[in-house]
C-alpha cells in the first residue's frame, strides 16, 4: 500500500511539474508571439515543448505544435537567425520594435507572476483571529519590550525600517531574508522614524539580537523581538502588496545570482529541473493540509526566475539577443547573423552543459536525503 501511494505521490508530482513548466513556457512564448504579431513580424512557427513534433496544425502563415519534451518552446520568426528579403523578417524591423520583441517573453513572465500574487492575497489572506481584519505585515515595528536587545541597541516602536545593512527594505519578507542568515545578530539599519511630528530617517549603526544555538547544525538562530504592524485588507492594498512582493522576491533572486558570481554559493548549491520537481513535489504534498498557498508561490518564484534569468545577457538567451540589439542600435549596423547564430549555439551549449552538472548534482542530493 505505501509503495502504491508512493507511486501515486511520484505521477502525481511529476503531472503538476509538467502542468507548471508547460504553464510558464506557453506564457513566455506568447509573449514573444503577441509582440512580433503586433510588430508585423512573420512567425513561422510556435512550439511548445522541444525534440520530436507530437502535433500540429495550422493552415496559414504560422504552423503550431507541440513537442515531445516539455523542457522548452519557441516562437520561430523569419529572419530570426539568417538573412532574410521577407519585408516582415525579423532583422527588417526597427531596433526598437525587436528589442519589444524580444523582452515581451520575460515582462509576460513577470505579468503571471504579479497576477497570482494578487490572487494569492486576495484568496488567502484572512484574519489572524475572529473579531480582526485580514490584513498583512508592514515593516513598520509595531511591539517592541523595553527589555529587548534591539530596543537597548536603538529600535523603537513606530520605525519603519527602510534598509537592513545598506539593502533596501520593502516588505517583511525582505527583513527575514536579510537577518535570517546572520551569524553575529548585529545589523546596521536605517529607519524612518516620526520625531517633534516629523519623518527623519534615522541611521541605526549596530541594532542588536538575541541569538540561540541550533542544536541540528551548529550553527545560530535569530531571536525576533519585535512585532510588524498590519496594513489593512483592501483592493488597492492586494495590489500594492502583490507588487511589493514581486519586487521583493525578484530583488532576492538577483542578490542570489551575484552571491553565485561572488562564489559565496557554489554550483552545488543550485537546483535544476530535478531539484525544482523535487520542491514542486514537496508543494503538492502540503496541499491537503495547508492547500494551495505553498504550490502557489513556488510557482511565483519560478515564473520570476525564469523571467529575470532570461534577461542576463548570455547567449542563447533573451537578454543576449538584446546586447546584439544594443549594438546595432549604438553602431548603426547589425552584426553578420552568421555570427550572431554560432555565438547564440555556443551559449546554448554551455548552458545545457551547466545543466547537467547542475542536474547531476540534484539527483546526488536527492538520492543522499
Amino acid at each position: 500500500m505505501i509503495a502504491i501511494e508512493s507511486f501515486f505521490s511520484i505521477v502525481v508530482t511529476i503531472l503538476v511539474a509538467i502542468l507548471i513548466f508547460g504553464v510558464i513556457i506557453l506564457v513566455h512564448e506568447l509573449g514573444h508571439f503577441a509582440m512580433a504579431k503586433l510588430m508585423g513580424i512573420r512567425v513561422n512557427e510556435f512550439a511548445i515543448g522541444m525534440g520530436p513534433t507530437l502535433l500540429k496544425f495550422g493552415k496559414k502563415e504560422t504552423k503550431y505544435s507541440l513537442r515531445a519534451f516539455p523542457i522548452g518552446g519557441f516562437c520561430a520568426m523569419e529572419g530570426e537567425d539568417s538573412d532574410s528579403e521577407d519585408p516582415r523578417a525579423f532583422g527588417s524591423k526597427k531596433v526598437w520594435r525587436r528589442v519589444l520583441v524580444v523582452i515581451a517573453g520575460a515582462v509576460m513572465n513577470l505579468v503571471l507572476g504579479y497576477v497570482l500574487l494578487v490572487a494569492y492575497y486576495g484568496i488567502y489572506t484572512q484574519p489572524a483571529a475572529e473579531g480582526q481584519i485580514a490584513a498583512y505585515s508592514s515593516t513598520i515595528i509595531a511591539e517592541l519590550p523595553e527589555t529587548a536587545s534591539s530596543y537597548k541597541t536603538g529600535l523603537r516602536v513606530g520605525d519603519e525600517i527602510i534598509k537592513i545593512n545598506g539593502k533596501r527594505v520593502v516588505t517583511d519578507f525582505d527583513v527575514a531574508n536579510l537577518m535570517q542568515s546572520d551569524e553575529d545578530g548585529i545589523f546596521p539599519m536605517t529607519v524612518k522614524r516620526v520625531v517633534d511630528g516629523k519623518k527623519q530617517t534615522v541611521e541605526l549603526p549596530a541594532v542588536q539580537f538575541e541569538l540561540k544555538k541550533n542544536e541540528e547544525t551548529g550553527g545560530n538562530i535569530l531571536i525576533y523581538d519585535f512585532k510588524v504592524a498590519p496594513i489593512k485588507k483592501t483592493v488597492l492594498s492586494t495590489l500594492a502588496q502583490a507588487g511589493k512582493m514581486e519586487y521583493s522576491i525578484g530583488v532576492l533572486i538577483w542578490r542570489s545570482l551575484g552571491d553565485i558570481i561572488t562564489g559565496k554559493y557554489g554550483l552545488n548549491e543550485l537546483s535544476g529541473p530535478v531539484g525544482t520537481v523535487s520542491a514542486i513535489g514537496e508543494a503538492v504534498a502540503q496541499v491537503r493540509t495547508v492547500g494551495l498557498e505553498s504550490l502557489i508561490m513556488l510557482v511565483v518564484l519560478i515564473t520570476v526566475n525564469v523571467g529575470i534569468f532570461n534577461l542576463l545577457p548570455l547567449p542563447a538567451l533573451d537578454g543576449g539577443r538584446l546586447l546584439f540589439l544594443a549594438f546595432e542600435g549604438v553602431f548603426r549596423r547589425p552584426v553578420n547573423p552568421k555570427y550572431e547564430g554560432l555565438v547564440h549555439f555556443i551559449g546554448l551549449i554551455l548552458l545545457l552543459l551547466l545543466m547537467v552538472v547542475v542536474t547531476f548534482s540534484d539527483i546526488v542530493k536527492l538520492f543522499g536525503g
